[in-house]
């Protein structure tokens, strides 16, 4: 049985744009905070993860609900996320969700029943298999027709974006390398950044996302 006080927070964007801008994660967040406001905020710990929601074996795909399963688990928690289809459009993930024995709430519906959930996962497997069809017949109309599909405009922006992103990152590299080198998690680097008044890239705080988009970048660089 989980302690009602203890939360473990799990967010997903399904595109590394999304992940980039972090609009999803942000909104995701704060969607929780407000949730949890009174009753288990800050949660015990935080997983960000970048990754498609598609397929049965999702959960194999994603290392990071994986992990923040296991955690629940581990502190008697309840597993917590701004949205149902955060999680998978997908049944019978769903369902193997709850045969983990984990508790979680979705905070769109936090009183919705097992039966419930399997509900609107099935609706919105069903509208994920519509939209697919629905984006296939329109590409395939537009070849039809000789478009020429993309944009090399937004490509030449989102590569510059990415560049001048990267290039931010590296000026955090010093003070980030001395903090992990002494093992701090992802959360506990956002606030070691907070306590010694460094501004996030976007002039802000730092959460658990865009200290985890930072790690990623830095990664990368390596």
């Amino acid at each position: 049985m989980a302690n009602p006080s203890k939360f473990v927070a799990y967010f997903r964007v399904s595109t590394a744009a999304q992940g980039q801008s972090g609009l999803g994660l942000e909104a995701q967040r704060e969607a929780v905070r407000v949730y949890l406001a009174g009753k288990g905020w800050p949660p015990i710990d935080e997983f960000v993860e970048i990754e498609t929601g598609k397929g049965a074996n999702a959960l194999a795909k994603r290392p990071q609900l994986v992990a923040a399963i296991t955690a629940a688990k581990r502190h008697k928690a309840t597993l917590v996320i701004a949205r149902l289809d955060r999680l998978a459009r997908n049944v019978h993930f769903i369902s193997g969700l709850m045969e983990t024995g984990v508790d979680f709430v979705a905070v769109d519906n936090p009183n919705a029943s097992p039966f419930e959930l399997h509900i609107r996962a099935s609706m919105s497997q069903e509208e994920a298999r519509l939209i697919s069809e629905r984006t296939k017949a329109a590409l395939q109309a537009a070849k039809a027709r000789g478009t020429r599909l993309g944009n090399p405009q937004i490509a030449g922006l989102v590569a510059r974006h990415r560049k001048a992103a990267k290039a931010k990152a590296l000026t955090y590299a010093p003070i980030v390398n001395v903090l992990r080198a002494n093992g701090l998690s992802t959360r506990q680097l956002a606030v070691a950044l907070n306590e010694r008044g460094i501004a996030s890239p976007g002039g802000g705080r730092w959460h658990t996302s865009n200290a985890h988009k930072l790690i990623q970048r830095l990664t990368a660089e390596a």
